[in-house]
């Protein structure tokens, strides 16, 4: 079951998160503090971002975290796949599909592309958005990290 992001799943989100800042799938840690700026984000409002908990059995199983843009390029909004994490002992159960099933069937009508990231080892994630339809951006990404002040 997906389900949006509530006050009670601080303590298991922020366990995940740093969870997930730990695993190879990203390419450094974060400081704690950045987990309870977004959740603190996520029970504010929707304008910029909007969590998820993935259940299975009852259990959360994962998160999604999903950011908002503006594309003139897509023609309308962008839902930027910010995280998607599955712990351990729930994958190969289907969740990651499930996500996106589910986002597929309540997307607004103004949302015109969906956007992620992988870490190019992250083999098993690359097929599994290949095989849903995602595809190569040929894009290099550039940032630049300003921080909080």
């Amino acid at each position: 079951m997906i389900r949006k992001i509530q006050a009670e799943d601080r303590p298991i989100y922020l366990k995940m998160a740093k969870n997930f800042y730990s695993s190879d799938a990203v390419q450094h840690n974060v400081p704690e503090r950045y987990f309870v700026y977004t959740f603190d984000e996520l029970m504010r409002s929707d304008d910029y971002a909007v969590g998820f908990i993935l259940e299975y059995k009852n259990n959360a199983a994962g998160y999604a975290l999903l950011a908002k843009t503006f594309s003139q390029e897509a023609g309308g909004m962008v839902l930027w796949i910010d995280e998607l994490y599955v712990l351990p002992e729930y994958r190969g159960h289907g969740l990651a599909h499930e996500f996106f099933a589910y986002l597929k069937n309540n997307l607004q009508d103004n949302v015109k592309r969906i956007r992620l990231e992988v870490e190019d080892k992250n083999k098993k994630a690359i097929s599994l958005y290949k095989k849903i339809g995602f595809d190569d951006l040929p894009y290099l990404q550039m940032i630049v990290d300003i921080g909080y002040r």
